[in-house]
């Protein structure tokens, strides 16, 4: 783990909330002149804590309206099929998540279609022959509840003092 000091952990929030922010009005949030919170930043996006920027859009108003979050098994666990399973997902657009999990299921993807009848065409040329599956159990979306991708960062700071971020100005 990095080491990151409440000034790193504040702007990584503001970043979180608008990423569109100038540096400038990151600084005057966090109570930081404006060239040591961009360095920040340049160090925090160098290091990899900071992998991108992106634009968060709103999946049913761009016709993804159906989410399913699919569970798989896989028939074995050698480390050739693990990796052409993966690989698979990876090229896989549909699908926008995928973890490695334990407990019933080897891995739980999360995919985007435009509705039921694209996931069964999905289930049927893509999923069922991605390698190795010897189980898929698909449960549809009804509402999402809470869909947030920012980070709890506070939890991330190992010194309760660090946790609180610096005074506002």
């Amino acid at each position: 783990m990095e080491k990151i000091d409440a000034y790193s952990l504040a702007i990584l929030e503001e970043l979180q909330r608008d990423a569109r922010q100038t540096v400038q009005q990151i600084a005057d949030k966090i109570n930081l002149s404006t060239t040591p919170c961009w360095k920040r930043i340049k160090e925090l996006e160098s290091s990899g804590i900071i992998r991108g920027y992106t634009a968060l859009v709103d999946r049913a108003r761009v016709g993804l309206k159906l989410q399913v979050v699919a569970e798989v098994n896989l028939t074995q666990h050698v480390e050739e099929q693990v990796r052409r399973f993966e690989d698979a997902v990876m090229a896989c657009p549909q699908i926008v998540r995928c973890v490695s999990t334990t407990g019933a299921a080897d891995y739980i993807l999360t995919v985007m279609v435009r509705d039921i009848e694209h996931y069964d065409r999905l289930l049927h040329e893509v999923l069922f022959k991605l390698p190795g599956v010897a189980h898929l159990r698909s449960s549809i979306a009804l509402k999402e509840v809470k869909d947030d991708m920012r980070l709890p960062l506070a939890e991330a700071a190992p010194d309760p003092q660090k946790r609180r971020a610096p005074p506002r100005r």
